[in-house]
């Protein structure tokens, strides 16, 4: 089986190539517009690598190349930063998606995966879970969740377009990968915020709206996920994350803090100001997504793929924790030294 993962050096990226690389008979073609060294380690290694704008003109003609003869695409190229110019954003987040969709139709792919999200999602219910048909209109006041409102519409003009391509979207909660605390730091931190003390002096308090309330994934389980659609060759949606849902008593237990609830306009108008300032890389609309979007139902996944989590939503925080604070990165990637216009992929 030949799988081209497109974003493949970024934070899903990693537990794809990871889960991938446990199947012998797949082979894996890796697309990204910075590519790992030839002498890179695991999950690197082995693969077939490509660097490919998908944002650029001539992305079409460059991606049809590279999926000749794949059995799959998985699409997961997401650009993060610069989230002060929503132009260049929708050119990777949206075109980009776009250029990998026409190219497989050229290439004559049976199956694509795209990476989609909860932050695709309409508001809606923090106290019951929602399945996969809620609404995905998203949260307006978030670039995040409009360009993955996009791409769904996108995704269901596809669907009608070409009935013969298998089409499955993965909708995961926030996805923790402790193997990228540096990328992370760069992407919704920045230089100017000490993070290293994060596991190492207890937070007194944590000042938290109570509607704050998050889903999370870890990067391995959120890779097995998309390996079981994949190998199952099951179509349409799917909500992945794990348990528990995490609110603010999750975070302060993970912080050691003692958690303060707080209204959520002050809270919002401190991250707009210092996101404007740029002191800081994590814009409002975060937030909004996290006060906003409902609690999903990953129903659908453990019935037909088999699949469930096998690190817990605490944990999995944890760890994230931990890597942002140690500034980890995985050996060999090529986002090492990267510090502006970084592109989650």
């Amino acid at each position: 089986m030949r799988v081209v993962v497109v974003g493949a050096t970024g934070n899903v990226g990693l537990g794809v190539l990871r889960r991938l690389s446990r199947e012998p008979e797949v082979e894996i073609v890796g697309v990204a517009r910075r590519v790992p060294a030839e002498d890179a380690p695991p999950p690197y290694a082995g693969v077939s690598w490509h660097a490919i704008d998908i944002a650029a003109d001539s992305a079409v003609h460059e991606l049809t190349r590279a999926f000749a003869g794949a059995d799959a695409v998985i699409s997961l190229a997401w650009l993060l930063q610069p989230n002060h110019d929503e132009r260049v954003l929708a050119a990777t987040n949206v075109g980009g998606l776009r250029h990998v969709l026409e190219a497989a139709v050229a290439a004559s792919v049976p199956h694509v995966l795209v990476a989609s999200s909860v932050g695709a999602y309409s508001q809606g219910p923090k106290r019951r879970r929602v399945d996969e048909t809620w609404p995905t209109g998203s949260i307006a006041s978030s670039h995040y969740g409009r360009h993955k409102a996009r791409i769904e519409r996108m995704l269901d003009a596809f669907e009608l377009a070409h009935p013969g391509v298998l089409l499955t979207r993965i909708r995961p909660g926030l996805v923790m990968n402790p193997r990228a605390g540096a990328d992370l730091v760069r992407l919704f931190v920045g230089h100017l915020v000490p993070v290293r003390w994060l596991t190492r002096v207890p937070l007194p308090i944590l000042p938290m709206p109570p509607r704050a309330v998050s889903q999370v994934v870890h990067v391995d389980d959120l890779g097995d996920a998309f390996w079981r659609a994949l190998d199952r060759r099951a179509g349409g949606a799917f909500n992945i994350a794990a348990e528990p849902v995490v609110g603010p008593d999750e975070v302060a237990e993970v912080l050691g803090a003692r958690w303060v609830p707080v209204r959520i306009a002050p809270v919002r108008g401190a991250i707009w100001l210092a996101w404007q300032l740029h002191l800081i890389r994590l814009d409002p609309g975060w937030l909004d997504i996290a006060t906003s979007v409902p609690v999903m139902s990953t129903d659908r996944a453990r019935a037909e793929l088999g699949w469930a989590p096998t690190v817990d939503a605490v944990d999995a925080l944890r760890e994230a924790i931990r890597g942002v604070a140690d500034h980890e990165i995985q050996p060999g990637s090529p986002h090492l030294g990267r510090r502006s216009r970084t592109r989650a992929q």
